[in-house]
């Protein structure tokens, strides 16, 4: 009787994520895929249906991998408890003491996603954001020397690339006009901050939309979320960010209310073209107020 092989597989958002960090560890030693699996004994196709998350990895194979790696003991500690988790169709991403925008998950799935719907409430999307109010936001957050502040920006404008990006996703944004009222980092900040956005809404594959002050309350508006879509036979994904942590999920009934959710908020704001005059309005606003521009102060 001949060797039983491991099935071929729907891949989840955990085996994408374990896939991707034993790339990245084989990635950084230089080795080629075809090399590792020649000195691990394994057919051609077995490591990459593995970091494809296409394929299961036992605590045998994966002990081998990482030995043949040779990574780093916090690398090993954080490959072998994606390893053992359970795909239980959601699961929480810690920021670790900073902000979301290094979440391996978080980066690989924007960057495989066909659409995405994303809102924030109170704030400019970080996927939106200008240098400088991405700076003033991280900074308010708690993060004080410039030494660990511009590695966070950088990984900001890192992350952004994917609406650049020779395929971008078909994304749409939600934005809600309170947070173009709320000056963030004084009167200039915000002027470039509109202006960004009012040309954001030329780039191809883009549509940003505003949810205007005069639209009704509505439970939907408490909490930001962003629902992407993939090429199939990959499953819709979700995910909901908080101060200290970020929830990804693929459960049916958690992406049925995200769907909810983002039908409600297309019911609720403007147009394309009614939001690319309200981000024009806000640019004129904040221009016309640089003159008297009051660090940090609230606009009305």
């Amino acid at each position: 009787m001949g060797l039983r092989s491991t099935p071929l597989r729907l891949t989840t958002v955990r085996t994408r994520e374990l896939g991707e960090e034993l790339r990245q560890a084989r990635v950084r030693t230089r080795a080629r895929a075809e090399k590792v699996s020649r000195s691990l004994g394994w057919s051609a196709s077995k490591l990459s249906r593995i970091e494809h998350g296409e394929r299961g990895v036992d605590d045998l194979d994966l002990g081998s991998l990482l030995g043949q790696l040779n990574v780093d003991i916090a690398t090993r500690e954080r490959i072998r408890f994606l390893a053992g988790e359970r795909d239980l169709g959601s699961f929480l991403r810690s920021h670790d003491g900073t902000l979301s925008d290094n979440l391996l998950s978080l980066i690989i799935h924007e960057r495989a996603a066909l659409t995405m719907h994303k809102y924030e409430p109170m704030v400019i999307p970080g996927l939106l954001q200008t240098v400088d109010y991405a700076r003033t936001m991280i900074e308010l957050n708690g993060v004080e020397t410039p030494d660990e502040v511009q590695p966070l920006v950088e990984a900001r404008m890192r992350r952004q690339t994917v609406l650049t990006s020779q395929n971008p996703p078909g994304a749409v944004f939600y934005i809600h006009e309170v947070s173009l009222l709320r000056g963030v980092g004084g009167n200039k900040v915000m002027h470039d901050q509109a202006m960004r956005l009012r040309f954001m809404c030329d780039w191809p594959r883009l549509v940003l939309r505003v949810i205007p002050m005069s639209a009704p309350g509505h439970p939907v508006l408490a909490a930001g979320f962003n629902l992407m879509t993939f090429a199939r036979p990959v499953k819709p994904v979700a995910y909901a960010e908080t101060d200290v942590a970020t929830v990804f999920t693929e459960a049916p009934e958690s992406i049925k209310h995200y769907e909810r959710k983002r039908k409600v908020l297309a019911s609720l704001a403007l147009d394309a073209e009614e939001s690319r005059f309200v981000f024009a309005h806000w640019a004129d606003f904040y221009d016309l107020r640089e003159d008297r521009d009051v660090e940090g102060s609230d606009v009305a």
